[in-house]
């Protein structure tokens, strides 16, 4: 989980300073020639011809160097130079607080047969490798610092047991440092584990002596930039390794000389030979073992059933930095566990509807694309690829549990945890007030009441049933509409809610004719559940007719009613329907057999933005000196006739240059006296390798997720944004809001669930605190981006409408609604959708999240690398504002026609509502150029001054001795 710098950024970087360097290099050799070659001149003239031309190459170099300076690397210096903050003791002391507390509630308990936990013997055997290197998160932009991170044996310590430390000593022994799975240095997929040949019968025996309890703890890491391995044998024998895809750099390094640890077929998400024998070897030996598994993927859980000893399971993935004090007060009984799963964790993940269409599938009819691509990057995959979304609306939950109604599936042989699932050491009941309907919300109370021995928290979780017929609209048979996380109840003690449910939210959306959103007559069930599956109680709400949102009729929030735009998407492929009890299903769930791309892929060398030009366009008067800059238009409306007259006084170069150079902060521009911005990741905790500002380690998304519990996302939000501010950041990259579509995402660790109302409701908790703290909030990443898999690739992903808005799109349609005017930017994508890359396309960027949804604010492009296939003026046009580059390359501006400085003006005016009324103009007192350019002005007098002088004296020295010699 090293943070480190990108490979891409540094490519970037030379790439973009090559020209200045190569012209440095041919001042170089021309020097050196002019030494060599005068000395044939003779004295006093050799000399005289020498020393001009050293002082011709400082100052060549000094020319240049300010060129690079002030113009390619102007931000990336700005940034990396720019007034920095210090995490103070007490920002740093509240979020390990907080961490802890998100821990408490985020780590699930699946199962406690007698009742084991809480364990009442002190003294405890644990084994496996990972619990002497735990995952605290996941590597890549969402990775945190470790390096003050309480490990799960300290924390096991902390809460007051005491440890068999010579199986511990062993582990440490056997390796000390987790393998490496990053964007940078490939995927090393090992699974440190010592074989069971290693315990000795003297070790095992002590181990007996010293407890009779002993924890196993099962770790699976994830990061960026690779999605874990479905296929472990092919890692292994190296027929994974394609050549041209993100795989050619997997390894496995097996435990023993044996035996393989891994068989075909076999994914990463089960357990190894090594961890089935240890699994093996610990059952044998002890009448009482609890699993913990330390990672945020969904695992394959169902072997904990199959041994009578494994009395219980602990689920807990990215803790952050404090949460293993909460694992260790946990199993004590000193904290009452209340977290619930966030995705369905199921006993075969080789047999979910996704499984055939994750992972690389080249196209093998774009030879001219890849090649031109090839052309504009070198290191570029050289693979145009897809990923087919065949499962439609049918994702999680909404398929199991469906699949389950129309009897596809026997449940309880698919399922291990139903999503929503959680233990407590307490029990509770919930009742169910009546329904009642006004003004098109439905409303009831819900009471818990804890009617158990113990203190303790639960969720209340509201589900739906729309009414389904065969072959229409599809519809999943549940569907989370609402929920809420208790406080500490007391025994005996009872807590009400009151929920109101807008019959809009329950609404599916049909593709046919121009597409509408939909509420079809019927019985809607509304249910109260323990989690997905299991009722509490259910009551019946019927619709009389049709309701259908359009422009006379729209849903609550929107500003323009939703229709048909992302059909393209769809391509050819077929997706899942419930139609007939799901009769397509092995049909449609198969791997794919086409190959073939069908329609135009642009790609760099085969887009041209002169041909989408509009001649009726003219070019806008620009550098004009109105008398504005950017703070007078602080807290002005959006539409406000001001903003055209400061976007006048920007010129067509500091528009480009602003657009282009967008990475990690924002340009400063002289003109409109707009300073410079920092921006850093990460949604679990601050991470800037360029300001080198690392905060501390929050817990991974899906944990926070785990808890259902919005204001302690709100919390953790407040707690980053406080670091982001001692360290004099102004946005931040997060939150992170894609779906758990596959639990082979290397990225989940990320994001919140499977879910996208769980999603949406945690990501506007933590929107909100970034709103009020007026730091930027970047939601990520706008959209469709649930595989890792070629992402740098050209990655064309298809999937249907309906799926694309009841899903993918949700998180971030509720919360932009939610937004109350406050600094919003959003983060699209790597990806293409269909055959449109996501950072250029308009259906989605300009019709679905600016007209319809009324989003004003700035769209930032995914990392901006030179990956054969991304292009500033095709993004700018089709609703990007600004490209996430350090060193400008395809992020350059190119066509300078009406159309696209009308189409830059567009996009400045964004990034600059969003900019004026976020923090960057708290305490405000005047725009200033930026000392360290202060500092090159200054340098450069006083440089010029110097070989000005120097070279009076020098000719003032050759004619002295010129006349000298006449003499």
């Amino acid at each position: 989980m090293n943070i480190t710098v990108a490979w891409e950024d540094v490519i970037s970087v030379i790439q973009q300073i090559a020209g200045y360097l190569i012209v440095i290099g041919v001042a170089l050799l021309a020097m050196i020639a002019v030494l060599i070659l005068a000395r044939r001149a003779g004295k006093p003239k050799s000399k005289f011809i020498r020393i001009q031309s050293v002082i011709a190459f400082f100052m060549i170099l000094l020319i240049m160097v300010n060129a690079i300076s002030l113009g390619p690397l102007e931000n990336l210096i700005s940034i990396s130079l720019a007034e920095k903050g210090s995490l103070s003791a007490e920002s740093a002391a509240s979020s390990r607080e907080t961490i802890e507390k998100v821990a408490e509630e985020g780590i699930v308990m699946t199962k406690n047969v007698d009742n084991i936990l809480p364990l009442i013997d002190k003294n405890i055997n644990v084994f496996g490798w990972a619990s002497t290197n735990p995952i605290y998160g996941g590597t890549g932009s969402g990775s945190v610092d470790i390096s003050t991170a309480v490990g799960i044996l300290s924390g096991l310590e902390n809460a007051g047991f005491k440890l068999n430390t010579e199986l511990s000593d062993m582990y440490k022994a056997y390796r000390t440092d987790r393998p490496v799975v990053s964007i940078n240095d490939g995927q090393d997929w090992t699974l440190p584990e010592p074989p069971v040949t290693q315990y000795s019968n003297e070790m095992l025996t002590k181990a007996k002596q010293f407890s009779d309890t002993a924890l196993i703890v099962i770790g699976r890491v994830g990061g960026e930039g690779a999605d874990l391995p479905h296929d472990m044998g092919g890692v292994m024998d190296g027929s994974w390794n394609e050549p041209g895809t993100k795989y050619r750099k997997a390894t496995y390094h097996n435990n023993s000389p044996d035996y393989s640890d891994f068989k075909d077929g076999q994914t990463f998400l089960e357990l190894s030979q090594t961890e089935k024998n240890l699994v093996d070897m610990v059952t044998k030996n002890f009448k009482k073992v609890v699993v913990v598994y330390n990672g945020s993927n969904t695992f394959e859980m169902g072997w904990t059933n199959e041994y009578e000893q494994i009395k219980g399971v602990i689920l807990a993935g990215g803790t952050g930095v404090t949460g293993f004090n909460a694992l260790g007060n946990i199993l004590t009984g000193k904290v009452n566990p209340s977290g619930k799963t966030s995705d369905t964790w199921v006993n075969d993940l080789t047999v979910t509807p996704y499984f055939e269409n994750i992972g690389h599938f080249a196209y093998t009819n774009v030879d001219e694309v890849v090649s031109k691509a090839r052309q504009a990057w070198a290191k570029s995959d050289g693979v145009a690829s897809f990923v087919n979304y065949v499962e439609g609306i049918y994702t999680g939950y909404r398929f199991y549990e469906t699949a389950s109604t129309e009897g596809l599936i026997d449940y309880d042989k698919a399922v291990q945890y139903p999503f929503g699932y959680g233990l407590s050491y307490t029990t509770f009941n919930q009742q169910m007030g009546v329904i009642s309907e006004k003004n098109g919300s439905l409303t009831f109370e819900v009471t818990v009441s804890n009617t158990g021995s113990v203190a303790g928290k639960d969720v209340v979780e509201v589900y739906y049933n729309p009414p389904y017929t065969n072959g229409g609209i599809e519809k999943s048979s549940a569907n989370l509409i609402g929920f809420e996380k208790t406080k500490i109840l007391a025994p005996g003690e009872s807590q009400k809610f009151t929920f109101n449910l807008s019959l809009d939210d329950m609404a599916s959306y049909d593709t046919t004719g121009d597409g509408r959103y939909v509420l079809e007559a019927g019985d809607y069930a509304i249910s109260l559940r323990t989690d997905s599956h299991h009722i509490v109680d259910e009551q019946v709400y019927t619709l009389h007719q049709n309701v259908i949102y359009d422009e006379t009729n729209l849903r609550s929030g929107d500003k323009a009613a939703a229709t048909n735009q992302l059909q393209f998407a769809e391509g050819d492929v077929s997706f899942l329907s419930r139609a007939n009890k799901f009769a397509n299903y092995t049909e449609v769930v198969a791997a794919p057999t086409d190959f073939e791309v069908k329609g135009e892929l642009l790609a760099n060398g085969t887009y041209d933005p002169t041909k989408y030009n509009n001649a009726a366009d003219v070019m806008p008067v620009q550098g004009v000196n109105n008398g504005l800059e950017a703070f007078d238009l602080r807290g002005k409306d959006y539409d406000d006739p001001k903003w055209e007259d400061l976007l006048s006084q920007i010129t067509v170069d500091e528009m480009v240059n602003f657009i282009a150079y967008g990475g990690f902060g924002t340009t400063k521009i002289d003109s409109i006296h707009l300073p410079a911005t920092v921006i850093a990741d990460g949604p679990a905790g601050v991470n800037s390798f360029v300001t080198q500002s690392f905060g501390t380690g929050y817990p991974s998304e899906n944990l926070l997720a785990q808890t259902w519990n919005v204001d302690m996302a709100y919390e953790v939000a407040e707690g980053i944004i406080k670091e982001l501010q001692d360290f004099k950041i102004h946005g931040w990259y997060g939150p992170s809001m894609n779906l758990h579509r596959s639990a082979f995402n290397g990225r989940n660790f990320e994001y919140y669930s499977e879910d996208p109302i769980l999603s949406a409701k945690m990501a506007m908790s933590e929107t909100q605190a970034a709103h009020d703290n007026k730091i930027i909030p970047f939601l990520k990443h706008f959209a469709f981006n649930e595989q890792e898999t070629n992402r740098n690739a050209l990655l064309c992903t298809w999937l249907s409408e309906q799926a694309a808005r009841e899903l993918y799109l949700k998180p971030f349609e509720k919360t932009v609604g939610a937004n109350d005017g406050s600094p919003l930017a959003i983060m699209s994508v790597f990806n293409y959708i269909g055959t449109e890359w996501g950072g250029s396309t308009s259906a989605l960027l300009n019709h679905i999240l600016r007209d319809e949804w009324g989003f004003r604010g700035m769209v930032l492009t995914d990392y901006f690398g030179n990956y054969g296939y991304m292009d500033a003026d095709r993004a700018v046009r089709g609703g990007s504002d600004l490209m996430l580059g350090t060193a400008g390359n395809e992020a350059i501006m190119t066509d300078l026609s009406a159309t696209s400085v009308i189409a830059m003006r567009h996009a400045v005016k964004n990034s600059l509502y969003t900019i004026v009324n976020s923090s960057v103009y708290e305490n405000y007192t005047g725009y200033s150029t930026p000392a360290w350019i202060k500092i090159i002005y200054i340098a450069d007098a006083v440089l010029f001054v110097i070989l000005a002088l120097l070279e009076v004296a020098l000719i003032r020295s050759y004619k002295r001795k010129r006349k000298m010699m006449t003499d």
